[in-house]
């Protein structure tokens, strides 16, 4: 049977706050002692698929330093202090997109995690629908982003031809597609 392991001691040994690092000195079942066992706390991130009322979804395109480049993502960021997971992802929608909208149009899709071995991010996946430009982008000092109203669609090929490939976003469309397939149908003239 597969055991958590027992955490000894931790130590922060983090760099600065905006990347924060845990030292861990570990017990394995069986007794094994690891004791430079490091992790990233970096809390939990909220992500929305936005579908508007034309039935575009909006992605945001922006540069991500750590890869060195340009990315196409659904809007996420962290749970912001003092919010909910919700607020959290009411507040990203609008500060990336210029999109306000209330919790009640918020669908629960499911929560990932991109790398429990080194961090315990969890992010919390969300679906709105019959959204509207109301609000004004707020971004923060490190964003520039373009907005892309795509087909759904238009979307399922951007991650079958690897024009979206980072992780989060990948899994949460294929959820919310999985959840709402007719989501993704071409929509027939009538």
């Amino acid at each position: 049977m597969i055991k958590k392991w027992k955490i000894l001691s931790e130590e922060d040994v983090s760099p600065t706050k905006w990347f924060p690092i845990l030292r861990h000195v570990v017990e394995l079942p069986g007794n094994k002692i690891i004791d430079d066992y490091f992790i990233s706390p970096f809390g939990d991130a909220v992500m929305i698929l936005p579908i508007t009322r034309t039935n575009k979804i909006v992605l945001v395109k922006q540069y991500k330093h750590g890869l060195g480049e340009i990315l196409i993502e659904l809007p996420a960021g962290f749970q912001q202090t003092g919010k909910s997971i919700k607020e959290s992802a009411i507040a990203e929608l609008q500060e990336e997109t210029g999109i306000s909208t209330t919790q009640d149009n918020l669908e629960f899709i499911g929560r990932i995690s991109n790398n429990p071995t080194k961090t315990n991010q969890v992010t919390h996946g969300f679906l709105a629908r019959n959204l509207e430009f109301n609000s004004e982008q707020n971004f923060d000092p490190t964003e520039e982003i373009e907005l892309l109203l795509v087909s759904p669609e238009k979307v399922l090929q951007m991650v079958a031809s690897g024009e979206i490939w980072v992780g989060d976003s990948v899994s949460m469309i294929m959820k919310v597609y999985l959840a709402f397939p007719s989501l993704f149908l071409t929509q027939q003239a009538g």
